[in-house]
């Protein structure tokens, strides 16, 4: 079984800017520059015959290069419990596009579709019993963040779960014109 996503890679520059925010909150788990990216879709735990198949199908996709800006910081909760902390993307159309793409080719596959709503962000922590205040005063204090970065491309990752952080490793990469 591997473990799969695609996604976006960031640019190294605002790999490092991101991973610069990465102080000032208890119990927050922060994300490591080298494993900050952009989420198009998860795939989950499959076999190498699906894995090819998904790879088959992402490579048939055509769509061009597009900008992106990735602007201010947010949080994700379920129910009263915050567990993730985000810099937010801009749901700009181009972008969209991809992902409903990306997401039709791996359904092509035979792999389910995605059970929830497409929210892009960049995570930059999950947290755990972090203080609400601590966490609203971050969140405050990062709201002018903003990075514009040229779409030029999407990736094939695989993730390896074990100790600490997951690694994630490139597997394909899959231009856009």
């Amino acid at each position: 079984m591997i473990r799969l996503f695609v996604g976006l890679e960031l640019p190294a520059d605002l790999r490092d800017h991101l991973s610069g925010l990465a102080s000032g909150l208890p119990n927050a788990r922060w994300t490591s520059p080298g494993n900050l990216h952009i989420t198009l879709r998860f795939i989950g735990d499959i076999d190498e015959a699906q894995a090819e198949l998904v790879h088959d199908s992402l490579s048939l996709l055509r769509d061009t290069a597009f900008d992106l800006v990735v602007r201010g910081c947010g949080a994700f909760a379920s129910g009263h419990r915050t567990h993730t902390l985000w810099a937010g993307v801009e749901p700009v159309p181009p972008l969209l596009h991809l992902q409903s793409k990306v997401e039709s080719a791996v359904v092509r596959t035979g792999l389910e579709p995605e059970g929830r709503r497409y929210r892009p962000h960049v995570t930059l922590a999950r947290l755990r019993n972090t203080p609400t205040g601590r966490l609203q005063n971050f969140i405050a204090g990062n709201n002018l963040l903003r990075a514009e970065i040229r779409v030029e491309r999407f990736v094939l990752f695989s993730s390896r779960l074990g100790q600490g952080e997951p690694v994630y490793t490139v597997l394909a990469d899959y231009p856009l014109t």
